[in-house]
């Protein structure tokens, strides 16, 4: 078995992997669309082959594997930046309800006898 058909049977079978998750929803479309994209970077890679050892030259890569290493370097940056911007608004709203729920707890301490 070729490598760009190993390649495009893992990718293929993490991308239904994603919606089955979607689907089961262990998984939200807003974390997923990270790894979609992803995915379907990685499938275009495969499929454009050509274009992609033309673009690494042109980029000054010597190999075509030390360009598409760069490319996974650089969409795990891009997951894990995304991942730390959901982080960050779940732990806003996270506060902004834990002082909510401080205001309602003094409301209804204010209340009782």
């Amino acid at each position: 078995m070729s490598a760009k058909a190993m390649a495009l049977i893992v990718l293929s079978a993490l991308f239904l992997l994603i919606l089955d998750l979607i689907r089961r929803e262990k998984l939200t479309f807003k974390y997923a669309f990270g790894w979609m994209i992803a995915v379907v970077g990685g499938l275009i890679m495969v499929l454009a082959d050509r274009f992609f050892e033309r673009i690494s030259a042109l980029l000054g890569f010597e190999l075509l594997s030390n360009f598409i290493f760069f490319c996974c370097i650089g969409a795990a940056v891009f997951l894990g930046l995304l991942l730390t911007v959901f982080l960050c608004q779940q732990s806003q709203r996270n506060e902004c309800m834990a002082k909510k729920i401080a205001l309602l707890e003094s409301e209804i301490e204010k209340i009782r006898p």
